[in-house]
């Protein structure tokens, strides 16, 4: 058959391809990003605005960066625009800013409005007002009006309505009042899905991202006969057919146990993993139309199979504009989880022996954290990536890399540096380890780039883990156990010194009103799932639910996570995602020293998936869920120095808890009930959901909802869980007690009438003694 992507297709694609995204904003600097096909010089300008946002008035900042070359027709940069200590830029007040584009080969000059226009896209809105300027606000001084949004999991052809487009809706409806508008987004993880790929999305991928490096990438492979050939180009590797490949050549574990499906598309190449951003965060660079399935496809099942894809993904770029336009106008911060390269990505010691070992395998990864290098991790640590940075140079790297199509093995070592690939041991093939102590941490280069990051505002701080690159697998165990997500080092770098930072200097504590940490995967989840992941470790089979991910199994890591946490923090609000339904869960904790007694809280705010719900999800969403399978408050008994805890059954109180040592803390952890489903201000008849066909159709069968009772409220206002795709947005109140509680509102499309969008509210009390609350200035 034809295909799309010919200098045509090029052609016609806007200067932009993809953004722009507010990327790390902060009084003093204030960071965009943008894609490209062409390069060019970008100059930013931040803007003062009056009347509510409607009137744009003196230019604050500039700045301005030329785009690094990616690809033939791929060029991107993230630019920041700064203060140069002149003026700062302020809490309450919204603010605007413009892009300018000046072609390096012609110096053609192109504004934003000219830059994003095309004869398929010649309405971009990206604006809430008549100026068509993007424009923010920085989070507020008093924790009361903090808004913050949250979520993770987005895969395109999954089960269920793209979540994200309902921050579009959250901007729109405020955007003109700053303290009620949503101030900051963090992604935590799944961004795009490296494994699990739809037959068409690979399709598009692999045509889109060779079209856009203007090369074909050589991906290496293990020659088992003499004929065999050593490598093989990303269209030679179809869709539907990569398992094998996957599997045995890349080591990829995600299609062991039978679940091939999971990577008989896995993502492979460079430019693979580029086009998944694009086509993840814009509708430009979509075909106009995708093949049948029985054009591309030998057999029926898969036929249909891609045909089923195709249609969910249609729903997923009908709504993008939405996206592309609330990510214009929120400062986005994201940390990666597994998905952003493959299921489960360094899940343990095995799994990188498996993997890093082999020149696929190797490969893969090093594409995939490149890609997540320049379409999130460059925005979020903008300073990374400044004049002599590792960052900068990373950037250097890989245009040489792809000047060279892939031929320059110098720049291919050094963006391997850069990243913190492990050096591999030339006698063994294997990547190389440190030992720490009793765990072993993947060995990396000292100018390699950090991946986690600390963001401060007016009222509160942000500190966002790294839990994939810095694991502790244990030295003594065999290769499966379970690791610390966080090594003893990298719990120093990322948990103790950014804590210490704020406690250390007066007015960042004195301003400090809330703490967050994000940790892509939970510190508590369903007492089920607890019982699943240790079934399966007996069994040491720890791949097909993903033992060892979620911090339930190393009770020495999460002991030592939450005594760092408390030796710092009375209260903390834990961010996570990952496990595809989303919960609030309170954990009050007791630290019972010789003569004194100090308490502490902290409260997990669970935000998954975006758009991953599945057939469980949807079940434990529920009421079904609470009558069969309640959650229980569960006990721990925990000690310190040499940090560990122990949970207490109801018949083994903690008096009678046999130990040399006594327990140095308890703790107690419940599960928030959410209060009953309410209709979003502005969820009712969402007509921008579905295209005029689907809601034709939709209007036709709806009678039959009323046939379906699972579907109806009653049975779907289950109390613990929200298992269908959803959003977080985090606020706070002081209760009559004069205390902060924090309430997490999850956005979701309704079962009874799906154009419908409505929010279910968990609400906690933050700490259990008093906070001083500040009078509003």
């Amino acid at each position: 058959m034809n295909y799309p992507f010919g200098d045509e297709f090029l052609q016609e694609l806007p200067l932009i391809l993809a953004g722009p995204l507010l990327q790390h904003t902060e009084p003093e600097t204030v960071t965009v990003w943008v894609a490209l096909k062409r390069p060019c010089e970008v100059l930013l300008r931040v803007y003062e605005t009056a009347d509510n946002g409607t009137l744009i008035t003196n230019c604050l900042f500039a700045g301005r960066r030329s785009t690094f070359a990616l690809g033939n027709s791929l060029h991107i940069v993230a630019v920041t625009a700064e203060s140069a200590g002149k003026y700062l830029l302020s809490s309450d007040r919204i603010y605007a800013y413009d892009l300018q584009f000046i072609e390096e080969s012609s110096q053609t000059e192109h504004t934003l409005s000219q830059a994003l226009w095309s004869h398929r896209f010649p309405n971009v809105n990206i604006s809430y007002f008549a100026h068509q300027k993007p424009t923010f606000v920085l989070p507020p001084t008093d924790l009361q009006d903090l808004q913050i949004v949250h979520g993770s999991c987005r895969k395109p052809h999954g089960d269920g309505f793209d979540a994200l487009p309902i921050l579009d809706c959250l901007i729109e409806k405020a955007a003109n009042q700053p303290r009620k508008r949503p101030h900051q987004l963090f992604l935590t993880g799944d961004q795009i899905y490296g494994d699990d790929v739809a037959d068409p999305l690979l399709w598009v991928s692999s045509q889109l991202g060779d079209a856009l490096l203007g090369w074909e990438e050589r991906l290496p492979f293990v020659q088992q006969t003499a004929t065999d050939a050593s490598y093989y180009t990303p269209k030679q590797l179809l869709p539907g057919h990569r398992a094998e490949v996957a599997t045995n050549q890349a080591g990829f574990t995600a299609g062991l146990h039978n679940k091939t499906a999971k990577v008989n598309s896995h993502l492979l190449s460079l430019g693979e993993y580029y086009a998944s951003y694009l086509l993840s965060w814009s509708p430009v660079c979509w075909p106009t139309t995708l093949p049948k399935g029985r054009e591309v496809m030998d057999g029926h099942r898969v036929s249909r199979r891609w045909d089923k894809e195709v249609q969910d993904m249609r729903q997923f770029i009908h709504t993008l504009w939405k996206v592309r336009r609330a990510l214009a106008n929120i400062p986005m911060y994201s940390i990666f989880d597994d998905h952003d390269v493959s299921d489960d990505w360094n899940l343990n010691q095995a799994w990188c022996l498996r993997v890093l070992g082999r020149p696929l395998g190797r490969r893969t990864v090093q594409n995939a954290l490149l890609a997540y290098a320049v379409f999130q991790a460059w925005g979020n640590t903008p300073k990374q990536f400044t004049g002599g940075q590792p960052g900068e140079k990373l950037l250097q790297a890989a245009e040489k890399w792809s000047a060279s199509q892939g031929m320059d093995a110098v720049a291919w070592d050094a963006i391997a540096r850069y990243l913190g690939m492990p050096p591999t041991n030339p006698s063994t093939g294997l990547p190389e380890f440190i030992r720490y102590g009793s765990v072993l941490v993947l060995d990396r280069d000292s100018e390699a780039l950090t991946w986690h990051y600390t963001v401060r505002s007016f009222c509160h701080e942000v500190i966002v883990l790294d839990t994939r690159t810095w694991r502790g697998y244990p030295a003594d165990q065999k290769p499966i156990a379970p690791p610390m997500l966080l090594s003893p080092q990298a719990f120093g770098q990322q948990l103790s010194q950014p804590l210490e930072q704020a406690t250390h200097k007066p007015k960042a504590r004195s301003q400090m009103q809330a703490t967050f940490v994000i940790a892509p995967t939970n510190l508590f989840g369903l007492k089920v799932i607890d019982w699943i992941h240790h079934w399966h470790l007996q069994r040491e089979k720890v791949y097909g639910v993903d033992v060892g991910d979620a911090w339930n199994i190393n009770y020495e890591a999460l002991a030592k996570f939450l005594t760092t946490l408390f030796e710092q923090r009375q209260q903390v609000i834990v961010l996570s995602g990952d496990i595809h339904y989303s919960s609030v869960v309170r954990l009050s904790y007791t630290r019972t020293s010789v003569g004194s007694h100090r308490n502490s809280v902290l409260v997990q705010l669970t935000a998954s998936a975006f758009k991953n719900e599945e057939t469980i999800t949807q079940i434990i969403h529920t009421r079904l869920k609470q009558w069969l399978l309640p959650e229980k408050s569960r006990h721990w008994i925990g000690w310190s120095n040499s940090p560990y805890m122990v949970e207490i059954s109801g018949r083994k109180s903690r008096h009678n808890y046999l130990s040399p040592r006594q327990p140095e803390w308890n703790a107690v952890m419940e599960w928030i009930s959410r209060k009953s489903t309410q209709t979003a201000d502005f969820g009712n008849n969402v007509a921008w959901l579905m295209t005029s066909k689907q809601q034709a159709k939709n209007r036709k069968w709806r009678w039959l909802q009323y046939l379906t009772f699972w579907k109806l409220p009653w049975f779907q206002d289950g109390r613990e869980v929200i298992g269908l795709n959803n959003l977080a947005l985090v606020q706070f109140e002081i209760d009559n007690n004069n205390s902060y509680k924090v309430i997490q509102d999850m956005y979701w499309f309704s079962t009874w009438y799906p154009i419908q969008i409505v929010y279910s509210r968990f609400e906690s009390q933050l700490s259990d003694s008093k906070l001083k609350i500040k009078n509003k200035t």
